[in-house]
C-alpha cells in the first residue's frame, strides 16, 4: 500500500484513486492493511453521523451540507453504508445516485459500502476507514447509515455527533424509539418542515426532551433540505458539539468503546468459524446440549 503522505497528497489535488485502493484493501483485511492502519496520525476532524428512518431526507441534508462546506473551501468524505446486494456482496445504491451532484468534484469523496449483513446498519470496517478519512486532509467526515431501525445505535459508538433526521409525521415511530432515539441523537433535524403539522411535532419533540433529565443538551432544527433552510443552524449545532467533546469525558469514553471494538473484532478473527459451525452441528443434537459450555471451548 502507498503511504499516507501519498494518500494526503492525492486528496488535496482532488486526486482520490489512492484513497480508494485503500480503502480496498481495508475493507478486505489484507495484511498491509493492518500495517497501514498502525501507520496513521488521525487529527482532530469531526466525524458526523446521520442516521434515522428510511425517506426522512438523510441523503438531501447531506447534499445541502456539502454544497455549504464546499463553497467555504472544506474538503468532505461522505462514507455510505447500503443494503448488501444478496449477489455479490457489494452496494446496491452506488455513490452517482446517492449524490450525484458531487461525486467528480475535487473537494469532496464519496464512497458507498456495503453492510454486507453486518448488524447495527454500519460497515464491520468503519472504524478503520473513519480514522483513515481523519489522516487524510478531509475537514468533515459524514457517516449515512442505510435506515434500518434501532440497530443503527451503532452510529452513535463512532461518530462524534449522531444527528437523528425525522419527518413531521413520524411522532408514533418517536414513541416507539423514545428512549433509543434519547441514548444516541446529539442533534435531532425535523426535515420536510413545509409539510403540516411540523411546528407540532418540533415541539413535542422538545417536550420530549425536556423531561429527559440525560437528553436536555440535545438540539432540535427544523430544517427543509431541498431548499436548505436550517443548513446553517445544524452546522453550529455541529459545531458546538464538536468543541464541547473535546473538552469533555465523553470524548474518552467513546475512545474506549472504539478501542474494545477493536479488540473483539481481532478475537473474533482468530476463531475458526467453520470449526465451529462443524462442532455445533455434531453437539447440538446432544441431550441437555449446553450453549456455554460449548462456546468456551472457543475462548
Amino acid at each position: 500500500m502507498k503511504s499516507i503522505a501519498d494518500i494526503q497528497a492525492g486528496v488535496t489535488k482532488g486526486d482520490f484513486l489512492l484513497l480508494a485502493k485503500a480503502i480496498s484493501e481495508i475493507e478486505n483485511k489484507t495484511n498491509d492493511a493492518a500495517i497501514f492502519l498502525q501507520s496513521l496520525l488521525p487529527q482532530s476532524i469531526p466525524i458526523i453521523g446521520i442516521t434515522g428512518p428510511p425517506g426522512a431526507g438523510k441523503s438531501t441534508l447531506i447534499n445541502a451540507l456539502i454544497g455549504d462546506w464546499v463553497s467555504k473551501n472544506k474538503k468532505i468524505a461522505v462514507l455510505s453504508v447500503d443494503p448488501s446486494s444478496p449477489f455479490h456482496q457489494g452496494a446496491i445504491l452506488g455513490d452517482r445516485i446517492r449524490m450525484k451532484d458531487w461525486y467528480l468534484h475535487p473537494h469532496v469523496y464519496i464512497r458507498s459500502l456495503a453492510a454486507r449483513g453486518h448488524l447495527g446498519g454500519m460497515n464491520s470496517a468503519m472504524l478503520s476507514l473513519t480514522t483513515l478519512m481523519q489522516s487524510a486532509g478531509f475537514d468533515y467526515i459524514l457517516i449515512e447509515t442505510v435506515g434500518v431501525g434501532q440497530s443503527e445505535v451503532e452510529v452513535a459508538s463512532l461518530a462524534d455527533t449522531t444527528v437523528v433526521v425525522l419527518v413531521p409525521e413520524a411522532g408514533d415511530e418517536v414513541q416507539m424509539m423514545k428512549s433509543g432515539l434519547m441514548e444516541i441523537a446529539n442533534v435531532f433535524v425535523v426535515n420536510k418542515c413545509d409539510r403540516p403539522n411540523a411546528q407540532t411535532f418540533v415541539n413535542h419533540l422538545k417536550q420530549m426532551i425536556a423531561e429527559n433529565a440525560s437528553a436536555k443538551s440535545i438540539q432540535v432544527i427544523s430544517a427543509i433540505a431541498t431548499e436548505k433552510e436550517g443548513i446553517g443552524d445544524l452546522q453550529l449545532a455541529i459545531e458546538t458539539h464538536h468543541d464541547g467533546l473535546a473538552m469533555g469525558a465523553r470524548k474518552k469514553e467513546l475512545l474506549l468503546t472504539k478501542v474494545m471494538q477493536l479488540i473483539v473484532a481481532h478475537k473474533m478473527s482468530l476463531v475458526d468459524m467453520t470449526l465451529v459451525k462443524n462442532k455445533l452441528a455434531l453437539e447440538v443434537e446432544q441431550a441437555n446440549f449446553n450453549i456455554f459450555k460449548f462456546a468456551h471451548q472457543f475462548y
